[in-house]
C-alpha cells in the first residue's frame, strides 16, 4: 500500500492525521528517495516498495524523524535496509529470478553508459555515490545516513567515481 493511501485510510478511520510538514516532506522527497533506491538497488519494483515502506516508517515516527538533520537520508537508509533484508529473505526461500523479468524505466540514450558504469560499482560504493550525487547530501550527511565514518564515505566516493570515469573513458575511446 502506498504511503498516501495509508494516510488517507488513517484519516478515514479517525487515526492521527498527518501533519502538514510530513505531507510537504513526503511530496518533496518521495521521488528523490525512490530514484536513489532504484539506482542503488538496480530494481525499480523493489525500490518502489522500499521507498513506500521507508516513508510509512517515517510517518509512524515523524515526531522523531522530523528533528533529524537529514530526514530524507534517514528514509533512504531505512529503505535500503528494508530492501536488503527483503532480498536476503527472498533468496533464502527461492533462487534468484532472471532480472530481465523486472520492468525498469529506461534512461535516455545519453545516460545509458553512465548508468551502466554506476550499476557495475559494488553496492557500498554505489550507495555512497547515490547519496552524494543524486541526493546531493554532504559527506557528513551521507556518513550518518549510511552509518559510516566520513573517511569511509570519501574513499568510497573517490573509488566509485574513479571507476565510473574509467568506464566512461573506455566507452569514449571505443
Amino acid at each position: 500500500m502506498r504511503v498516501l493511501d495509508m494516510v488517507v485510510a488513517a484519516m478515514r478511520t479517525g487515526e492521527d492525521r498527518p501533519t502538514d510538514d510530513f505531507v510537504a516532506f513526503y511530496s518533496a522527497n518521495v521521488d528523490r528517495v525512490y530514484r536513489a533506491l532504484a539506482v542503488t538497488l538496480r530494481r525499480d519494483d523493489l525500490a518502489q516498495e522500499a521507498a513506500d515502506e521507508a516513508m510509512a516508517r517515517a510517518y509512524a515516527k515523524w515526531a522523531t524523524v522530523r528533528t533529524l538533520d537529514n530526514p530524507a537520508g534517514w528514509v533512504f537508509r531505512v529503505g535500503l535496509n528494508w530492501a536488503t533484508s527483503f532480498w536476503r529473505k527472498v533468496h533464502r526461500e527461492r533462487p534468484p529470478a532472471d532480472e530481465s523479468q523486472h520492468p525498469r524505466s529506461g534512461p535516455p540514450d545519453t545516460d545509458v553508459v553512465a548508468r551502466r558504469a554506476l550499476a557495475r560499482l559494488p553496492t557500498p560504493q554505489r550507495a555512497v555515490v547515490t547519496c552524494r550525487v543524486l541526493l546531493d547530501m554532504t559527506t557528513a550527511e551521507t556518513a550518518v545516513a549510511l552509518g559510516l565514518n566520513e573517511g569511509t564515505v570519501k574513499s568510497r566516493l573517490s573509488r566509485g567515481l574513479a571507476a565510473m570515469r574509467s568506464a566512461l573513458g573506455e566507452h569514449e575511446r571505443a
